[in-house]
């Protein structure tokens, strides 16, 4: 009887399956349930819907929470602010009339005007009353214009015409090839005529 009292406490000492290994057992030999699938599918969107119904009740709220954090702000903040976002619009008026003027002055030397602003610093050209420096978008132009000569507009604008190819066209008879589909023809043709 010692050897039963051996086996019964081997047995007391060993762990129990966990839960999750139960339920991972159960959940493979257990059959689909469409009822089941069904109501909790049910109360998903039942929980959604009650979500979204929440969510437009407190987007209000939320909007009167950003309107008080922007009157909390100081009156300095605010006006900081405001002309931070000018001074951004005043220098993109600023770079666009500059690229304007740099490819109206480029419009006579340069191929393609919008290689000129490419190649500048368009910063510099913007005086700090905000006047553009015309007379040294000039100079700049004519200094890339001998650094990168290949801008430039060809001299010589005039349309070229076209010159004659002797190689084109037929040239008489006297140049002809075996090969020459006219020979071939010929050869055809006479030996038809002879064969008459």
């Amino acid at each position: 009887m010692p050897e039963n009292e051996e086996t019964t406490e081997q047995v007391e000492s060993a762990p129990p399956e966990t839960d999750g290994a139960q339920e991972a057992a159960g959940s493979e030999e257990e059959p689909f349930d469409r009822a089941r699938a069904e109501e909790k599918i049910r109360k998903a969107n039942s929980e959604a819907k009650n979500l979204r119904e929440r969510l437009k009740e407190l987007e209000p709220l939320a909007q009167k929470a950003r309107e008080l954090e922007d009157a909390q702000k100081s009156e300095q903040e605010r006006l900081t602010e405001q002309l931070t976002q000018a001074q951004e619009r005043i220098r993109n008026v600023q770079q666009r009339a500059v690229r304007a003027e740099v490819r109206a002055l480029a419009a006579d030397q340069f191929a393609d005007p919008d290689d000129a602003h490419a190649f500048l610093n368009l910063d510099a050209f913007v005086a700090e009353d905000g006047d553009i420096d015309t007379d040294g978008i000039r100079s700049e132009l004519g200094e890339l214009l001998k650094r990168k000569p290949h801008l430039a507009k060809p001299s010589d604008t005039s349309p070229r015409p076209p010159r004659p190819d002797r190689s084109q066209g037929s040239s008489g008879n006297g140049n002809r090839t075996p090969s020459d589909p006219g020979a071939i023809f010929q050869g055809i043709m006479n030996q038809a005529l002879q064969g008459r």
